[in-house]
This record gives C-alpha cells, sequence and structure tokens, in this order.
C-alpha cells in the first residue's frame, strides 16, 4: 500500500530485543520508528509530537497499558495497534473498547504486522471526495445529520458530538450501503475474521448506543444472524 514517505509510527515495548525488531521491520517498509520503553516516556513525548499510529505492547514496565491508552485517547486520534503475550481474550476486548483499532498477539511475523499497520493507516487517511460532487458533504437518516468531514453527529432533537475515527468510519460505511447486509469481514476493511475477533461488533455496539433508543433491540444496525449487518433506513446526502 502506498503511504506518505516517513510516515511516523511510535513504538512502545520494554523489551529491547522486540523492540528493535518492530522498528527495524518497520523502517525496512519506509516507516519512520521511534521507540519508547516505558508508557511514561511515550505520554510525555506525546506532548511534543503525535505519530500516525502507535504500536503499544500492554505489558509495560511503569504502567498498564491500558492505562497509556486510556490517557492517550483522552487527546489524541490517531491509529492504536496493541501487541500484547497476554492469552486473555478480555484483555483484547477491553483494549478494543478503549480505542485501539486492531491487535496482534506475541509472536507474530512481520508480514502480519505490517499487513495490521497498513490496514489502521488506511483507515485514518483523509477520504477521497468525488470532485464532480463537491457539495456531498451531510448524510441525513432517520432525523440524523452525520457530517462526513468533520465526524459530527447530530441528534433527532439537535444534540451534537464528534464520533472517533473508528466509528466515523463505521457509520460512513453503513450510510454508503443502506438496506444491504454488509459482513464483518466487509466493515473491517476486508481483513479476514475468526470466531474471537469482536473489534466490529464492539464498533457497532458502541455506534448503537449513540443511535438507538434501546440498543438491544436496535432498528437502525440490525444484526443479521450469520451474515453480518444491515443499516436500516433512507440515507439522503447533500
Amino acid at each position: 500500500m502506498p503511504h506518505r514517505p516517513h510516515t511516523l509510527i511510535h513504538v512502545v515495548e520494554d523489551d529491547p530485543s522486540i523492540g528493535r525488531q518492530i522498528c527495524d521491520t518497520l523502517e525496512k517498509f519506509a516507516y519512520r520508528a521511534k521507540l519508547f520503553r516505558t508508557g511514561s516516556e511515550f505520554l510525555q513525548h506525546l506532548r511534543v509530537e503525535a505519530p500516525s499510529l502507535c504500536i503499544l505492547d500492554l505489558g509495560l514496565p511503569d504502567l498498564d497499558g491500558m492505562d497509556v491508552m486510556h490517557r492517550m485517547r483522552k487527546t489524541h486520534r490517531f491509529g492504536v495497534l496493541i501487541v500484547t503475550g497476554r492469552t486473555d481474550t478480555s484483555d483484547r476486548v477491553l483494549g478494543l473498547e478503549l480505542g485501539a483499532d486492531d491487535y496482534v498477539t506475541k509472536p507474530f511475523e512481520a508480514r502480519e504486522l505490517i499487513a495490521r499497520v497498513r490496514s489502521i493507516l488506511r483507515r485514518y487517511t483523509p477520504e477521497e471526495y468525488d470532485h464532480d460532487r463537491p457539495e456531498v458533504r451531510v448524510a441525513r437518516f432517520a432525523g440524523w445529520q452525520f457530517e462526513v468531514r468533520t465526524y459530527r453527529l447530530i441528534s433527532p432533537d439537535g444534540h451534537e458530538e464528534t464520533l472517533g475515527l473508528a466509528e466515523a468510519q463505521l457509520l460512513l460505511t453503513l450510510l454508503r450501503s443502506p438496506n444491504q447486509i454488509l459482513s464483518r469481514e466487509h466493515l473491517l476493511s476486508g481483513r479476514n475474521v475468526s470466531a474471537l475477533d469482536r473489534s466490529i461488533d464492539l464498533r457497532v455496539s458502541r455506534l448503537r448506543r449513540r443511535l438507538e433508543e434501546n440498543p438491544q433491540h436496535a432498528k437502525l444496525i440490525k444484526t443479521v444472524y450469520g451474515a453480518g449487518y444491515l443499516f436500516s433506513a433512507v440515507v439522503s446526502w447533500s
């Protein structure tokens, strides 16, 4: 995948050999990598420089990786890839709920790491707009409005909030294909998913909590068991 030359990626990993391995792999593929051995060092550096992506180990010596991500997400919206040796699925689920985009478990192959890095960076690349239709900026559905370029979501009663990137891109994908069944793989930009990979389900759940009166009995984002999800609304663009 083409990317901007020297895209900066921060690697937060306390194991020197693994940290260097990750950085060497990234640099081999023309990314610029900066290594941090502690969560505190990383958070302090964020005040002066933010990356396009952070590769974050959960098992840090000073701060729990979940705590690092929670603090980071309060002020920054770049991509996050969790690297963990933990086998407990709940840790990965919690990481995704806190705002991580994906995870990879140790040990991992270089090509798997790069594939996940590319996938996340692709989600954070600004949308390419049709120059023949520059007026298309706002989607309207079921009384809601979604501003594509600002990620601003306006409820039927006028309440406004700005979505995070993952939720905004999920909503945009649904809005572009209303009343069609979309597979979990499609909603994850084509990445194959396993039975334990709940990242898209968690994003759907967060989006439902924003849009649905009763998220347990969703009317807008419907689950089609064994197939995926369906966005049940008429969508207009302006």
